[in-house]
């Protein structure tokens, strides 16, 4: 009550803080005419003004009133666009690290260039990011032009981009881009051997667009770029075959959990299954030898019973690929992990891509934390204003709309069965569509869109094919006329490329559009439909002269009738068809009606058998309504149903938060691991040498090999000299008379580490003289990266097992965390260790052949990355990567950097075993089978 009291006297927190930039908007106001009346280039020349003053001493929030001022003007010049007051407010917030809540329509794309020109003067590196390739090359061009004219510079950093394309858009002064092209080339750049190699240069201060989005919903699994491992399609088509042979009680199915599992019956029935098609032909399936069989019955069970075709992924061109469940797209370049996908593909019987093993990977919001200043924007942030707070430090501010919102949002309306629903959908469809309402039909999946279009078909209503130029014409002429015309859109993941066109033209007159997850579309709704799209489509072929201008005004002066049109017949009409696990995804699907000031109206019709309300909503629920008279094709409407879904939707939230937050413990204890390693081959390859570091891990392995075979104050009678000879020999090739100094009277383990130390240095700097300091600087510092990457996926690899199986240590009373910390930290002392002891190995054998370089020989590539398609949501890409060849001048070539083999590959003969020298356990085969040695003529005999 108190609180309540607080409020109303003091405002809200937020209202203060809204009332404390009211100065500042009012300071930019009255620089606007001194600014009008300077030249364009009088306009542009106060960048450089601005760059000055910082440089003097002045700080960024100095300049802010006439650097906002100066940004609002350039706006007016370029886009004939002039920021509202409230843009004003969002770009300060933007620059104070905060989030601004901006409606639908408010121009937030227009808003991030005001602090993108302000802390891009620091010429330190702004970064825009956005979900989509559409929407980064669209906001880049588009802004672009605001910053030409100021003379900043922008790049833009989209999918298929080679590393030299990368590194110009990095350079830029302000850079535009999707969060996972952001985040693969931070972990792209710490596998490159150069630093100029490199294409980000820091992470200074990001914006990012559809914030909750991106830091919210994409953050509950990890980035990840991944390499292939051996080939296993075989056994995934195998197992797939037994899947749809088991019986209902062979397996437990929980929807909340998204878990499934083989009942005891099950294991049994599946054992038979397995046997008889011959892929289990010893012991029963839970031995430890078929350990392997057990993971891939695992997710085809997965795949059969939890993941369902047109909603969680779908099959294009022979192509299985995910939707995103928060915006409805297809998210190419990604793939489930652990399998999960190799068993989708088997299931929908298309070519079963190979494993991916993991080479480098880090979370969202360990990514993006490493910003020094973060912002963001979005239409719904409230809701998840704790989970910004608590993880990254950012406070959400809600910014005023620029004008009253006129929207009337309806209570839902609840039925017993889906098929009632359906035709309460149709019979308002019809109501608003014969006084030329436009619609929007949103939907939660590809299915459901789909199912909905069949039904409107039976009903009468023609389905447009909007990949047809003349397709909305007839859209046009309906409206024209004034008469419903029963034609409609489908906005999905199938009809990706057109989403941008279909939802501009969801304002016409009588236009009905059904869509899925609107989150993030990026395109406002505007009624009357869009005239810069219209024009751009119906112009495209028509020079610029009098006859396009001529055409032009008659779409401007159609468009503007069709506004009012729409006005008239109440404005967008918003039909949400079930609600979504999350508020946020409603309140996107709710907010694009009802923009600066229109009219609008939404409402949700829901039913007993939705995904929601089935697995989340209580039975007190449906109890409640039978009491409440709930009888078929009727609809019940009351404020207690929004309650109790809002309810179930927090539920759902909670604990996506807590799966965020999980992830996110376990990821950081990696992050601190990750950021060492990093810092260690960041400074590495800035170094001209590595000779002090080499000469360190070299004495540290001499230490060590003294430790194990020379016990402090131990006679020297006790010594196993013959076996310290041997592991000298492999850890530093050298072979000193070890026996000899055993006799020596006097002898003790610090006189004998001395003469070691000694031995080894003279040893390498031998080696370092007859190759030659500069190939060996080369050399020293190729081999000690190398090294590192292979030790680093090995360790991501046995933390991604580890922390598999932690959790049973919660069955002893002990915690998994703090288990995972202990003994992640103790694989990480392992790891230093192995690199000391490999490379300081490797280095004291390697050879170098010298011969004259080929005149074909490509330049030396650090590395070939090519996407895939991943994950939970996990998102991977694959990884070729070779050790790449020197050929320095002199015609020097370097061989066999990773193999530790002293014999050079070319000239190993593929028929004679004896030429091969010592092969890499994971190298491919000198015979030329394809095969891993391993696997080849380096297998173990049984």
């Amino acid at each position: 009550m108190l609180g309540s009291l607080a409020k109303k006297v003091f405002g809200s927190s937020n209202d203060r803080r809204l009332k404390g930039y009211r100065p500042k908007v009012a300071a930019i106001n009255a620089l606007e005419p001194e600014l009008v009346a300077l030249s364009d280039a009088d306009l542009a020349a106060r960048t450089t003004m601005f760059r000055e003053q910082l440089a003097s001493g002045k700080t960024l929030d100095d300049i802010l009133v006439p650097a906002f001022a100066t940004v609002r003007e350039a706006a007016k010049r370029v886009f004939g666009q002039r920021h509202f007051d409230v843009q004003l407010i969002g770009g300060m917030v933007l620059h104070e690290r905060g989030i601004a809540e901006m409606r639908t329509g408010e121009g937030k794309t227009l808003v991030a260039t005001l602090a993108a020109y302000l802390n891009a003067l620091e010429g330190k590196g702004v970064h825009v990011i956005t979900v989509n390739d559409y929407l980064a090359r669209r906001d880049a061009e588009w802004m672009g032009q605001l910053y030409n004219f100021l003379g900043l510079s922008f790049g833009i950093i989209v999918h298929g981009l080679d590393d030299a394309e990368r590194k110009n858009s990095y350079a830029a002064d302000i850079t535009y881009g999707t969060n996972n092209e952001f985040g693969f080339d931070y972990l792209r750049d710490n596998m490159k051997y150069e630093l100029e190699q490199m294409s980000q240069r820091g992470h200074n201060f990001a914006i990012v667009d559809e914030v909750d989005s991106i830091l919210i919903d994409e953050a509950r699994t990890p980035l990840i770029i991944s390499g292939p491992s051996d080939d296993k399609s075989e056994l995934y088509n195998l197992v797939d075959k037994v899947i749809p042979l088991l019986l209902p009680e062979d397996f437990d199915l929980d929807e909340k959990a998204r878990t499934t599992n083989l009942t005891e019956a099950g294991n049994e029935h599946i054992e038979t299954l397995l046997q008889d098609l011959g892929a289990l032909t010893e012991g029963s399936l839970y031995e430890a030898h078929n350990v392997t069989l057990v993971h891939h019955v695992n997710q085809a069970l997965r795949a059969h019973k939890l993941f369902l075709r047109d909603k969680d992924y779908i099959v294009r061109d022979g192509e299985l690929v995910i939707i995103d469940e928060f915006t409805g797209r297809m998210m190419q370049g990604r793939r489930f992990s652990e399998g999960l996908h190799q068993a989708l593909e088997a299931k929908e019987h298309v070519q079963v891509m190979p494993e991916n093993v993991t080479l480098a990977s880090i979370t969202f919001q360990n990514y993006f934390r490493l910003y020094k200043k973060l912002a963001g924007m979005t239409g719904t942030a409230a809701t998840e204003a704790d989970e910004f707070a608590e993880i990254y430090k950012l406070e959400v501010v809600e910014i005023p709309t620029n004008r009253p919102v006129k929207r009337l949002d309806e209570h839902d309306e609840v039925y017993r069965s889906y098929e009632e629903k359906l035709k309460a959908i149709v019979r308002e469809i019809e109501g608003a569509n014969a006084k030329m309402q436009p619609m929007l039909v949103g939907t939660t999946s590809i299915e459901k869109s789909e199912q909905l279009a069949d039904f409107l078909v039976k009903e009468g209503y023609t389905l447009l094919d909007v990949s047809e130029p003349a397709a909305l014409q007839k859209l046009y002429a309906a409206a024209r006329a004034g008469t419903p015309s029963k034609l409609f859109t489908v906005l999905n993941a199938r009809f990706h490329q057109q989403e941008a066109f279909i939802v501009a033209e969801a304002g016409v007159p009588g236009a009905i559009t059904v869509a899925t997850n609107m989150a993030g579309r990026g395109t406002d709704i505007q009624l009357g439909g869009n005239v810069e799209m219209r024009v751009a489509h119906e112009l495209a072929d028509v020079p610029p002269g009098e006859e396009r201008d001529v055409r032009e005004a008659e779409i401007r002066l159609e468009v503007a009738a069709f506004r009012e049109q729409a006005i008239a017949a109440g404005g967008l009409y918003i039909i949400g068809t079930e609600r979504h696990e999350s508020r946020r995804i409603d309140n996107q699907l709710r907010g694009r009606a009802g923009r600066q000031g229109d009219p609008g109206r939404s409402k949700f019709f829901l039913s007993l058998k939705d995904d929601l309300m089935r697995i989340f909503g209580s039975d007190r629920m449906e109890n409640m309504l039978v009491k409440l008279g709930l009888k078929e094709d009727e609809a019940i409407v009351h404020p207690w149903i929004n309650k109790a879904l809002e309810k179930a939707q927090q539920k759902v939230e909670a604990r996506n938060f807590d799966m965020r937050k999980n992830v996110l413990k376990y990821d950081d204890v990696m992050n601190d691991q990750r950021k060492v390693v990093f810092e260690q081959r960041r400074e590495m390859m800035g170094k001209d040498s590595l000779e002090e570091m080499i000469g360190e891990m070299r004495q540290g392995v001499v230490d060590d090999v003294v430790s194990k075979f020379v016990p402090r104050d131990s006679y020297p009678e006790t010594w196993d000299v013959a076996a310290m000879a041997q592991a000298v020999d492999a850890a530093l090739n050298i072979a000193p008379p070890l026996a000899e100094w055993q006799k020596e009277e006097g002898i003790g383990d610090e006189e004998m580490r001395e003469r070691l130390h000694a031995a080894a240095d003279a040893g390498y700097t031998a080696r370092v003289e007859k190759n030659g300091p500069d190939v060996m600087r080369y050399v020293e510092k190729q081999v000690i990266l190398q090294v590192l990457d292979h030790l680093w996926r090995e360790h991501l690899v046995t933390l991604d097992h580890l922390r598999q199986v932690i959790g049973w240590r919660g069955l002893a009373q002990r915690d998994p965390l703090n288990e995972y910390k202990s003994e992640a930290f103790d694989l990480f002392d392992q790891l230093i260790v192995q690199l000391r002891e490999t490379a300081t190995a490797q280095l004291t054998h390697l050879e170098v052949a010298f011969e004259q370089p080929d005149a074909q020989m490509p330049p030396m590539q650090a590395s070939h990355f090519e996407p895939l398609s991943s994950a939970d949501g996990v998102q991977q890409l694959s990884s070729r990567m070779g050790s790449a060849d020197y050929v320095p001048q002199g015609g020097a070539t370097v061989m066999d950097a990773l193999g530790g083999g002293e014999t050079a590959m070319m000239d190993r003969d593929a028929n004679d075993p004896a030429t091969w020298g010592k092969v890499a356990r994971n190298e491919l085969c000198p015979c030329g089978s394809g095969k891993k040695y391993k696997h080849c003529h380096g297998a173990l005999s049984a």
